[in-house]
């Protein structure tokens, strides 16, 4: 089979597909034909060498991608939940890479997708899901009446907290830059600031929920220190990235009795994205895809993906929908 591996570190350019031996499940295993895989921040992050946490678990060659969609080729023996056929979406297992024709992946990090949507729209959710539905709904707990603010609004990860933030009945408002307003509004968003023009703790107040889904870490705790005024008492802020909140704003949270958490955490894969695909077929949440790329292009995506103004995901078309 084909797959995209890396024999070194660095530029988009080190990507090649190369012929590797097709995996075989174990046991507890699903093989994929993986139609449709979406580029993550975390892909260029890996491709580069990895940050501080990742760098000691990377061995070249490698693979990339987190996420896909595709059709089960095979089960393993103690696998009850697939069958041959089925079309499945979800997450390889650690590391492994989903840029691939065929992945072998626990059972239970993979769903029946949506019945809704293409492989390349399902192929599109699944690592920003995992992130926004466990940070909004299983960490925030967001309801009816609760007022949440979504920095980085249009990304991948934003545009689904939007989104589920306003499946659970809460009032929502995003950041994001101007030419994203109408679209953000368009998922469900009631306000949208301009980050270039506005500063969101002038505008907003009374904030039960901070959920931070801009692409980089680089503004983080000038944004969270920005964003402890703006929360109610007994708050919560939700961290989308590995870096957790500095002393200072613990505390500065602590006195307001408020809470910080983090995304993506110890969570149940098979759950989530079976609760994503049951709103998104009854037409609470859609899919955003930006662009789809013939996977012979995932340099050029790559690029596009690391401008850090995509809205919603890039997409790699492995397999033609039949």
């Amino acid at each position: 089979m084909k797959a995209i591996r890396i024999y070194e570190f660095g530029e988009p350019e080190v990507m090649r597909i190369v012929q590797v031996e097709r995996p075989v499940p174990a046991p507890d295993e699903i093989l994929v034909k993986v139609y449709a895989a979406s580029v993550n921040p975390a892909d260029y992050i890996i491709r580069r060498g990895g940050n501080e946490a990742l760098k000691p678990l990377l061995k070249l060659p490698m693979g990339l991608g987190i996420d896909g969609a595709g059709i089960v080729e095979e089960v393993g023996s103690e696998v009850t939940e697939f069958k041959k056929g089925d079309r499945v979406y979800g997450v390889p297992n650690y590391l492994d890479g989903s840029y691939t024709e065929y992945l072998a992946a626990k059972a239970t990090q993979f769903a029946l997708m949506p019945r809704s949507l293409s492989f390349n729209e399902a192929g599109s959710l699944p690592a920003c899901a995992r992130m926004a539905y466990n940070g909004m709904v299983e960490k925030a707990k967001v309801q009816p009446g609760h007022r949440v603010l979504v920095h980085g609004a249009a990304g991948g990860i934003g545009s689904l907290a939007v989104q589920f933030a306003k499946a659970y009945g809460a009032y929502v408002i995003g950041t994001a830059s101007a030419h994203n307003a109408d679209f953000l509004k368009q998922l469900g968003a009631d306000e949208v600031i301009d980050y270039n023009t506005q500063k969101f703790e002038h505008v907003v107040s009374d904030i039960d929920v901070v959920f931070n889904a801009t692409p980089t870490t680089t503004v983080d705790e000038a944004l969270r220190l920005r964003s402890v005024p703006v929360l109610n008492e007994g708050g919560i802020f939700v961290c989308t990235h590995g870096v957790w909140p500095s002393e200072l704003f613990k505390g500065l949270l602590a006195k307001k009795k408020a809470t910080v958490s983090m995304a993506g955490v110890d969570v149940n894969h098979h759950k989530i994205f079976t609760e994503v695909a049951k709103l998104i077929d009854l037409g609470k949440v859609k899919a955003v895809v930006n662009k789809v790329y013939p996977w012979e292009r995932a340099a050029q995506a790559h690029h596009d993906s690391e401008t850090k103004h995509v809205r919603g995901k890039i997409v790699l078309q492995i397999y033609q929908e039949d």
